[in-house]
C-alpha cells in the first residue's frame, strides 16, 4: 500500500487501551471504506495505476514462477505476484525436503479465487505439465531419460519418469529373457521414451534400446577388425536345432550345424553346452548386415586327410547308417567319412525298394567299397556285393522251356515282373497270360505277392533279363476253335460288358467274342444288356489275332428268311393244288356235256324214228 495512503488511513482510526476501535475527532465520515472519498477522479486514476503495477499479469490453467514467503504447520504460504497469496500442501514439497524461504518454485495456477477468495496453486499438476512437455520433447530428441523403479505391475514395471509414472514392458528391460523383474524394483536406471499416447497420457520407456544401440556400436567395432580365418573365444550363448549362437564379447555370431563337427549330428547339444567357452574360426562376416558365420570343425584336420591308406576298392569297411534318403542310405565308416549306398546296390533284385526296407538309422553294418576317390572326398558302397551274384549260373538254373514258379512282385500296363528268386525275376507280357481272356492289365488276372506258374521263354544274360510266360503252361486251344466256331456256326453266349461301339461275349469253353453294338438288336428292335443270354452267329474267326466276330442280328434274320421260303414255298404248293382241282373239274365237266350231246342225239333220232 502507498504510504501516504497509509498515513491518511492511519488518521481516520484510534486504537484505546481496551482494544475498542473509536471515531478520531477529526473523523471525516463522508470517506467510504476504500479511503477515496475525497479523492478527484484523477487522483483516483493514479492510485488505482499505482495499486496495479503491483500484480502480475497471469492466467489461469499456466505455470508460473513462485516464492516461497512462510510455512504454516500444514502448507506453504506462496507469492505469485498477485493481490493475494496461496497456499500448497507441504505433501507436495516431498521431494525437496530442503526448501526455505525465498525459494522460488514453478507452480500451476488452478484458479484466481475459488469460493472462499483465496488463489489456488499446485505444485504437483505444474511439476506433471512440466514433465510431459519434458517427456515428449525427449522423444522428439531421441534422449535419455532417468527413471526411478517404483514397482512390479503385470507384464513389466512402473518407473517414475520426471514425476510421472511411466510402463516399462517385461520384454523392454534387457535383451535377454528377465525372470524375475522384483530385482529391479528400487533402482534408478536410464531409458528412452518409445511411445507416448497423447489421449491417455500413458508412457511407455525402454531400456533394452540403450543396450541394444550400445551393442550395435560394439558391433561395428568388431566387425571393423574382424578377417577371415581370425580365431576367436566366444560363449555358447543359445541353441537351436540349426545351430548354435556364439557371444564374441559384444557381438554374435553363428556357428551353423554342419560346422560344429565333421561327423553328423542330429543337434548341437551332441557336442556342446550352454555356457561353454570355446574358441570358433571366422568363416565369412557382412558388414551391412552385421552377421558373423562361425566354424569349429575347420580348427582339426579332414578325417579324409586322415583315412587309412590302404583303403581301395573291393576292401570290406563296417560303419554305422547316418541318414537314409530315397535313393540311399549314408554309412560312416568314421566320423566325417561317409559312403554311400544306393539302393540299387542293397540287393541282386531288379526291382528297387525302399532302403528303410533293408536298414534304419543307427545300424552297425558290413558294406563293400565301389568307388574311392579321395580328391573329390566320395565313396559309394554296397551291401548285395557280400552275397553272390544269382546271376552267375542262370542258364543252368531257369533254362529256356523250363517251368518255374515265382511270386509276382510288380505289375504295369503291358505285363507283370515275376519273382523266381532273391535276384532273378522275369516279364510276363500281358498277352502270355492267357490264350483266351482279352487282357488289358495284369491285375485282371492275378493279384500283387500272388503265386503264379510260369515258363522260360527267352533268357538275355547281358542285360540280366528273363522272358516268361504262363499260357504257354497249356496247349494253344485254338486250333481246336477253329474247328469249332466256324463262320456261321451258331452258339449260345452272354453278354458281359457294353460299351458305345462294342460288346464282350462269353462263349462256350470259356472264349470271348466280339460284336458291333449294331449286332446286338434283338428281333423287337431293342439293344441286348448285360447278363442276356442269347444265340450268336460267328461271322469272322482268326486264329492269329485270337478274334472271334459274332452278331444275334444275323440269327433272327436267318430265321425270318427261313420263314419267308417256307412261306413262299407253302402258298406255292397250294397254288399248284389248287390248279390241278380246277383242271380235274374242268376234265370232269367236259365229259358230262359230251354225254349229254350224245343222249340228246340218240333222243332225237329216236323221236324222228318214231314220227316217221
Amino acid at each position: 500500500m502507498p504510504a501516504f495512503l497509509s498515513e491518511r488511513r492511519s488518521k481516520k482510526l484510534t486504537q484505546t487501551n481496551n482494544n475498542l476501535t473509536v471515531p478520531a475527532a477529526d473523523f471525516d465520515w463522508s470517506m467510504d471504506k476504500e479511503g477515496f472519498s475525497r479523492y478527484s477522479p484523477a487522483e483516483q486514476e493514479t492510485l488505482s495505476g499505482l495499486y496495479e503495477k503491483t500484480l502480475s499479469t497471469i492466467a489461469e490453467k499456466e505455470i508460473v514462477k513462485a516464492t516461497v514467503v512462510g510455512f504454516t504447520e500444514k502448507e506453504v504460504v506462496l507469492n505469485i505476484g498477485f493481490k493475494s497469496d496461496g497456499l500448497i500442501q507441504r505433501t507436495e514439497f516431498r521431494d525437496t525436503p530442503d526448501l526455505k524461504i525465498g525459494d522460488v518454485v514453478e507452480v500451476l495456477l488452478e484458479n484466481k479465487e475459488d469460493m472462499n477468495g483465496q488463489l489456488v496453486l499446485s505444485r504437483k499438476k505444474a511439476v506433471s505439465e512440466r514433465a510431459w512437455e519434458n517427456i515428449m520433447k525427449a522423444q522428439e530428441n531421441d534422449e535419455i531419460v532417468n527413471g526411478y523403479v517404483k514397482t512390479r505391475t503385470k507384464g513389466g514395471l512402473v518407473v517414475d519418469v520426471m514425476g510421472i509414472d511411466t510402463f516399462l514392458p517385461g520384454s523392454q528391460i534387457d535383451t535377454k529373457p528377465i525372470k524375475d523383474y522384483d530385482v529391479y524394483v528400487g533402482q534408478t536406471m536410464p531409458f528412452k521414451v518409445v511411445k507416448v499416447n497423447h489421449q491417455f497420457k500413458n508412457v511407455v520407456i525402454s531400456h533394452k534400446v540403450l543396450i541394444e544401440e550400445d551393442i550395435e556400436a560394439q558391433k561395428s567395432d568388431i566387425l571393423s577388425k574382424l578377417e577371415k580365418g581370425q580365431v576367436l573365444e566366444g560363449t555358447v550363448k543359445n541353441m537351436t536345432s540349426f545351430g548354435v549362437f556364439i557371444d564374441l564379447g559384444g557381438v554374435d555370431g553363428l556357428l551353423h550345424i554342419t560346422d560344429i563337427s565333421w561327423g553328423r549330428i542330429n543337434h548341437p547339444e551332441e557336442v556342446l553346452k550352454m555356457d561353454e567357452k570355446i574358441n570358433v574360426v571366422v568363416l565369412d562376416f557382412d558388414d551391412e548386415k552385421k552377421r558373423i558365420s562361425l566354424g569349429l570343425k575347420q580348427l582339426s584336420s579332414h578325417p579324409w586327410d586322415s583315412l587309412n591308406t590302404n583303403l581301395e576298392v573291393g576292401a570290406k569297411v563296417t560303419g554305422k547308417i547316418v541318414n537314409i534318403a530315397d535313393y540311399g542310405a549314408f554309412l560312416e565308416i568314421a566320423p566325417g567319412v561317409e559312403g554311400l549306398i544306393h539302393v540299387s546296390e542293397m540287393s541282386w533284385s531288379q526291382h528297387l525298394r525302399n532302403p528303410s526296407d533293408f536298414m534304419k538309422l543307427g545300424d552297425e553294418m558290413e558294406a563293400v567299397v565301389l568307388t574311392l576317390d579321395k580328391d573329390e572326398r566320395k565313396m559309394s558302397l554296397g551291401i548285395k556285393q557280400l552275397q553272390p551274384d544269382p546271376w552267375t549260373d542262370i542258364a543252368t538254373k531257369y533254362p529256356v522251356g523250363s517251368k518255374h514258379k515265382g511270386v509276382v512282385r510288380n505289375m504295369t500296363n503291358y505285363g507283370l515282373f515275376v519273382e523266381l528268386e532273391e535276384g532273378v525275376d522275369g516279364l510276363v507280357h500281358v498277352s502270355d497270360l492267357s490264350w483266351t481272356k482279352k487282357i488289358k492289365h495284369p491285375n485282371e488276372f492275378v493279384k500283387k505277392d500272388q503265386e503264379l506258374d510260369v515258363i522260360v521263354l527267352e533268357m538275355d544274360m547281358e542285360n540280366r533279363r528273363l522272358s516268361l510266360g504262363h499260357k504257354q503252361l497249356d496247349e494253344n486251344p485254338w486250333d481246336t476253335f477253329e474247328t469249332i466256331f466256324t463262320v456261321g456256326s451258331v452258339h449260345t453266349g452272354t453278354v458281359m460288358k457294353v460299351d458305345e461301339k462294342s460288346a464282350t461275349i462269353a462263349l462256350p469253353y470259356g472264349v470271348e467274342g466280339y460284336a458291333p453294338i449294331k449286332q446286338l438288336t434283338k428281333e423287337d428292335k431293342s439293344i441286348a444288356k448285360e447278363d442276356s443270354g442269347l444265340e450268336f452267329k460267328v461271322t469272322e474267326f482268326n486264329k492269329e489275332n485270337k478274334r472271334i466276330v459274332v452278331s444275334h442280328t444275323s440269327v433272327w434274320k436267318a430265321d425270318n428268311e427261313v420263314k419267308k421260303v417256307e412261306e413262299v414255298k407253302a402258298k406255292t404248293e397250294e397254288k399248284e393244288k389248287t390248279a390241278k382241282a380246277v383242271k380235274k373239274s374242268n376234265e370232269s365237266q367236259e365229259k358230262s356235256t359230251f354225254a349229254d350231246v350224245e343222249g340228246l342225239a340218240a333222243l332225237k333220232a329216236q323221236l324222228e324214228k318214231g314220227t316217221k
